[in-house]
């Protein structure tokens, strides 16, 4: 993984974003149509999410995807 703290970051944000809207991670894998392992990796930082899950993911949060990838880079340092 070349940049850490970036997929650090954007786990952190994805997770506020999931529990203001009540979401758990398996019912916002359901949404998505991803398992909820995804999920739970992308918001921990261990997975680097590909174009189809951002897609995915911000379908299911009912956001355009320039608004989920619109976060502060420097949260997960």
């Amino acid at each position: 993984m070349k940049h850490p703290a970036l997929v650090q970051a954007f786990g952190e944000h994805l997770r506020r974003l999931r529990k203001a809207r009540g979401l758990s991670q398996q019912a916002l894998a359901d949404e998505a149509e991803l398992s909820w392992p995804t999920v739970q990796r992308v918001e921990a930082g261990t997975q680097v999410a590909s174009l189809d899950v951002l897609a995915s993911l911000a379908l299911a949060l009912h956001l355009p995807l320039k608004e989920l990838l619109d976060f502060d880079e420097e949260a997960g340092t």
